[in-house]
């Protein structure tokens, strides 16, 4: 009976874990106190960002209203990921929809809690987007233009939180802040034709469901295109951003070869590969950050 209550424990925190989509959730975490680190506070001790308590609980408490979102998405979005995901809904689905709901409740709580201690802002600001994270789920994601837009500005907010806890708004941050958004909106719409046959099901108006993949695939290849301007700057300007420069030279070429096969792809393994390399782009990103100075990482670390 012991061994069968522990399976059936793991495979509730393995559900709950799918749902809540932990992996994303932990490079979040790590690209937020990477950008504390390197680019926010260079000149502070590592001790004194790591160990901060505010920055901390402002971490946390965008992990616990990420992974609410998530849950929220998870949620509304179950017939259309029947379709879309089977697999996964089926690992997803192992958490009932009553318990999904009370941990959803529960996470949101908790983090307007911790923001309280930090301050009145924090609050406000945690409150504000859990409550555009409903939103999006419940009405926006559904709508094309305005939900592409939505997601997009949900997925960098809690960058922008931390940007304003340092009140550091030195132009290099809003050019990385610029290329980290194309770089998303160009995966929420390759998403968008990835899940195509869901969408359409549950009568979703996606654009690629309202306009067609291949006008789709024209915004797709005109933001990145856009993605270039803020490379350029980054490598051709006064912005020291040292061994990162290998970074968007890398980034360049993997976004020219997602062009190339954006543009040869019809079906859903392919779209799901191309957003595989758009998540592969933005994980590299977040670690390149240690690249803008191997010195300074080495002289704070050890």
């Amino acid at each position: 009976m012991s061994s069968q209550k522990s399976k059936h424990l793991l495979l509730k925190l393995a559900s709950l874990f799918s749902v809540v989509r932990g992996y994303n959730i932990l490079v979040i975490i790590a690209a937020q106190y990477l950008t504390s680190i390197y680019i926010l506070a260079p000149d502070k001790p590592l001790g004194k960002v790591l160990f901060d308590v505010n920055l901390f609980i402002i971490v946390f408490a965008s992990a616990l209203a990420i992974a609410s979102g998530y849950i929220i998405n998870n949620f509304y979005d179950t017939e259309k990921d029947l379709i879309n995901r089977p697999q996964k809904t089926f690992l997803d689905n192992y958490i009932s929809q009553k318990t999904k709901l009370s941990v959803y409740f529960t996470l949101n709580f908790l983090s307007v809690i911790l923001a309280s201690y930090v301050s009145f802002k924090a609050v406000l600001f945690f409150s504000v987007y859990i409550f555009f994270l409903w939103f999006y789920s419940h009405k926006l994601k559904k709508y094309p233009f305005i939900g592409n837009l939505t997601a997009s500005i949900l997925a960098v907010a809690p960058f922008f939180v931390v940007f304003v806890f340092y009140l550091n708004f030195d132009l290099i941050i809003f050019i990385h802040a610029t290329y980290l958004f194309l770089i998303i909106s160009i995966r929420e719409l390759v998403k968008d034709l990835e899940n195509l046959k869901g969408d359409f099901t549950q009568e979703y108006h996606t654009i690629p469901v309202v306009y067609g993949a291949r006008f789709t695939k024209k915004i797709a290849t005109a933001l990145v295109m856009l993605t270039y301007i803020p490379t350029l700057l980054l490598l051709f300007r006064d912005f020291h951003i040292g061994y990162m420069y290998y970074y968007f030279l890398i980034a360049y070429f993997l976004l020219i070869t997602f062009l190339f096969f954006l543009w040869k792809s019809t079906s859903k393994l392919q779209y799901t590969l191309l957003h595989n390399l758009l998540k592969l782009i933005i994980v590299l990103g977040v670690f390149s950050i240690l690249l803008l100075d191997i010195d300074i990482v080495l002289n704070r670390i050890f």
